[in-house]
C-alpha cells in the first residue's frame, strides 16, 4: 500500500493542513514522508472521519428493483406481516439487495454500518447468510456489523429463539429485540431470551423499542434493570425509544438519569411522525446518541437513503438544532456517536486511527450538512473508495 499525503484539507472544518496516511492509518498532520509517497490536493475540503450508519435493514431494501406500490395499513403489525409476505412475492434477495445499499452508502461516505437482519420461521437465517456474503465481498469499502433481529417476534413464533441462536453462531455480532410488551406480549420472557443470548455469546444488545409513552417506559425500565444486573453497561442500545418523547417530562427525566447511570446508548432516526428522544438533552446527560436511516426504500415506506449527512440534517431539523455548534452536534450522531455506540476501535482523526475518512465541500461543518453536496473523496483504511459521489466498487 502506498503512503499518501493529502494537502490543503481542514480537519473538522479547522485550520488548513495536510494529512499523512501510512499503512492504512493516520500518521500525522502537517508533515510528509519520502518513501513511496503519493500526494494529492484536497482543495480546501473539510476532513471528517467516516460516516457511521448505526441502524438500517440492508436485507430488505428495494434499491434497484423498481417502484413498489405501498398500500399497507397503518399499524406496526400490518407492516411486519406485509413485509413477510412481500419477501416471497418480490424475491427480495438479501445478498443482492444489501450489496446495492453497501455500495451506495460507500459512495456517500459511510464506512461503518450496523444492520438489523430479519430472523424468523419463514426466512430462517437466509438474511444473515446473505449479509455475511455482502460483508465479505465489500469489506474493503465498508465494515458491516450484523444484528440478529426477530422482526416478527420470538415467543409468539415458536422456533424463532433457536434461529436467533443459529444466527449468532453463523456470525451475527449483536443480539436484537423488539417491543417486548407490544409484540411478544411477554416482556420478561422476551428479555430473558435476548439478554440470555447476549451473555452466552458475549455480544452486545440492540432492542427496537417503538412502544409509546408509559408502555415503552415500562419496557425501558426492565431493560435498564437487566443491563445493570448483568454488568452490561456500555453494551446495550435502545433503538427509536419513542417513549423518551412522551409528554410526562418528569418521567422522561427519571428515565434519562437511569439510562445514563446504566450507560445505555440511544439510537434515533429523527422520525417525523412519532415522538422522539431529545438528542441534545440526552448528550448533555452523558448518554451516547447515534443515528441511522432505518429502512431504505422498502415495503414499509418509499423514503430514506443511506446518506448520513442527510440523516444529520434530519436530526438537526427534528431537534430544532439551529446554531452552527448544534448542527455539528447533529453530525456527531452520525460519526463519533455511532462509533461509540458500536464500540469501534481506532475510529477518528487522531494519529494512529484508521484512515476511514471523508472529504466534504463546505465552509463549515454546518454548511456541509445543510448543503449535502457529493462527497469529494472517501477513503477506507487509506484506500480511495469513492470520488465526487461515485463509488469505485461495482453495483450488482
Amino acid at each position: 500500500m502506498k503512503n499518501l499525503v493529502i494537502r490543503n484539507i481542514r480537519p473538522m472544518g479547522g485550520e488548513t493542513t495536510s494529512v499523512t496516511i501510512r499503512d492504512g492509518r493516520i500518521a500525522g498532520y502537517g508533515q510528509t514522508i519520502e518513501d513511496r509517497v503519493e500526494t494529492m490536493d484536497g482543495g480546501g475540503a473539510i476532513l471528517i472521519p467516516g460516516l457511521v450508519e448505526a441502524h438500517t435493514h440492508m436485507d430488505k431494501t428495494l434499491l434497484g428493483m423498481g417502484w413498489y406500490r405501498n398500500e399497507v395499513g397503518p399499524r406496526l403489525i400490518d407492516k411486519i406481516e406485509n413485509e413477510r409476505a412481500q419477501r416471497r412475492i418480490l424475491d427480495i434477495e438479501p445478498a443482492r439487495q444489501s450489496a446495492r445499499q453497501a455500495v451506495l452508502a460507500a459512495s456517500l461516505g459511510v464506512t461503518h454500518i450496523r444492520t438489523h437482519v430479519d430472523v424468523d420461521t419463514e426466512v430462517g437465517v437466509a438474511g444473515i447468510e446473505g449479509i455475511l456474503e455482502t460483508r465479505e465481498r465489500y469489506r474493503d469499502i465498508v465494515d458491516i456489523e450484523l444484528v440478529a433481529f426477530p422482526q416478527s417476534g420470538m415467543l409468539i413464533r415458536p422456533g424463532t429463539v433457536e434461529l436467533m441462536e443459529r444466527a449468532l453462531q453463523l456470525g451475527a455480532q449483536v443480539v436484537g429485540g423488539l417491543d417486548p410488551s407490544a409484540i411478544d406480549r411477554d416482556p420478561k420472557g422476551h428479555l430473558d431470551v435476548v439478554f440470555g443470548l447476549a451473555e452466552r455469546y458475549g455480544v452486545p444488545v440492540d432492542i427496537h423499542l417503538h412502544e409509546p409513552a408509559e408502555l415503552g417506559a415500562f419496557s425501558m425500565e426492565l431493560i435498564i434493570e437487566r443491563t445493570k444486573a448483568l454488568g452490561l453497561q456500555g453494551k446495550v442500545t435502545v433503538s427509536h425509544a419513542f417513549c423518551l418523547g412522551m409528554s410526562d417530562q418528569d418521567y422522561v427525566a427519571a428515565l434519562i438519569e437511569a439510562l445514563a447511570d446504566a450507560q445505555i446508548h440511544i439510537l434515533t432516526t429523527a422520525p417525523a411522525s412519532r415522538p422522539a428522544p431529545a438528542v441534545k438533552r440526552l448528550v448533555e446527560a452523558g448518554i451516547v446518541v447515534a443515528a441511522g436511516s432505518d429502512g431504505v426504500r422498502d415495503t414499509w415506506g418509499p423514503y430514506n437513503n443511506p446518506d448520513m449527512l442527510e440523516r444529520a440534517f434530519l436530526v438537526g431539523l427534528r431537534n430544532n438544532l439551529r446554531r452552527d455548534d448544534e448542527v455539528a452536534l447533529a453530525l456527531d450522531t452520525c460519526t463519533y456517536g455511532g462509533a461509540r455506540m458500536m464500540g469501534l476501535e481506532g475510529y477518528g482523526l487522531q494519529p494512529g486511527d484508521r484512515a476511514d475518512l471523508v472529504l466534504l465541500d463546505g465552509e463549515t461543518l454546518a454548511e456541509a450538512v445543510v448543503s449535502r453536496r457529493p462527497r469529494k473523496m472517501v477513503l477506507k483504511s487509506g484506500k480511495i473508495t469513492a470520488r465526487d459521489g461515485i463509488a469505485l466498487a461495482e453495483v450488482p
